[in-house]
């Protein structure tokens, strides 16, 4: 069955929307990795409070979803307190888990748990949700998982405590972004409107017990850092670039899967590594390169095997969104029913 022009116009305008989705978390990711490591560095202005940046991250990001809802360009939608509160606490596990498990492991061992994020979520989405891969989506991630592997994994050292740390990173982050696509099928709610519920509770949490958390990763207390105005400008432009990160990583993940932000998402990691050879100086070895080609020749592999996977199953669903269920069509001919026949209206003229 042929598309009409209007379907042709609204699948080009999605695809429009898709990419820029992508664009924006990408660019807005790759800045803000970047203005931390200005920040953060001790080449740079030294700010080493990673959770309580976060907090702040997420307070921004509750200020402008208040000021959007207040204005009415977004609207405020139910979802039970308890659903956000549970959300909330898993996404700041997440965060904590992240950061205790670079402080504890090696470099190599952070970058090979990340990597292990992709095949814990494809398991997880076919536990909750029943979500079956095609052969050809499977060995895409495992093509994009060798590529990254490669070109980022270095010294591999493991201890207990790390190793439980990752685990719990892995496994609440994978959580966490698995449930950012239920809510908002689940409540019909858009990225924006969920995060806007959520950002406040993480903001006030994160706020609350992020400095205690950096104190035990760093051992001072937000209070003692000195704060320059450099430094404040550099704050400001890492919460202003994290407003858009979250936005779209919350776009993202409603429009397509976890596991698709996942493998997409590593293009990241592409980005930053030719940014941090091109601005920082960074050592860019034979090594580092194959791995990116590697992994951007998965991503390319992975898009064609999800596209293809869509195609398989619109043929073994012909009629798609045409076809109607045995409920549809009964409460279609009980509406027919008890419509009085002169709200009818026929060749354009109501007749009364």
């Amino acid at each position: 069955m042929e598309k009409t022009e209007s379907e042709k116009k609204q699948s080009s305008s999605s695809s429009v929307s898709d990419v820029g989705a992508w664009g924006m978390n990408i660019v807005s990711s790759v800045g803000i990795i970047m203005a931390n490591k200005q920040l953060m560095s001790s080449s740079g202005f030294g700010f080493s409070f990673a959770t309580t940046l976060t907090g702040f991250h997420f307070a921004l990001t509750a200020l402008v979803g208040m000021v959007s809802n207040a204005t009415g360009l977004s609207a405020s939608k139910d979802i039970p307190l308890w659903e956000l509160l549970w959300f909330s606490i898993v996404a700041n596990v997440s965060i904590a888990a992240m950061n205790f498990s670079l402080m504890l492991n090696s470099v190599g061992f952070y970058q090979i748990s990340k990597l292990s994020m992709i095949p814990v979520v494809c398991v997880m989405e076919w536990i909750l949700h029943s979500k079956h891969y095609s052969r050809e989506v499977k060995a895409s991630v495992m093509v994009v998982v060798v590529g990254v592997g490669i070109c980022t994994v270095t010294d591999v050292k493991v201890n207990a405590k790390g190793f439980i740390c990752a685990c719990t990173a892995v496994f609440s982050t994978s959580l966490q972004q698995i449930s950012i696509g239920s809510l908002q099928k689940k409540y019909s709610v858009g990225s924006f409107e969920l995060l806007s519920k959520t950002a406040p509770i993480q903001a006030l949490s994160l706020l609350i017990f992020g400095p205690f958390v950096d104190y035990f990763l760093s051992g001072k207390f937000i209070t003692t850092y000195h704060m320059t105005y450099g430094a404040i400008v550099c704050i400001l432009l890492s919460c202003a670039l994290a407003v858009f990160c979250n936005i779209s990583q919350y776009l993202c993940i409603g429009r397509f899967s976890a596991t698709s932000f996942q493998v997409l998402g590593h293009m990241k990691t592409v980005c930053v590594l030719t940014l941090g050879w091109l601005l920082f100086d960074s050592e860019m070895t034979f090594k580092n390169i194959s791995g990116m080609v590697v992994a951007v020749v998965g991503m390319v592999i992975y898009s064609w095997a999800v596209d293809l996977e869509k195609q398989r199953n619109a043929k073994s669903t012909p009629h798609g969104k045409n076809s109607m269920t045995e409920d549809e069509v009964k409460l279609l001919k009980e509406g027919i029913e008890h419509i009085d026949l002169k709200d009818v209206e026929l060749g354009g003229e109501t007749k009364v």
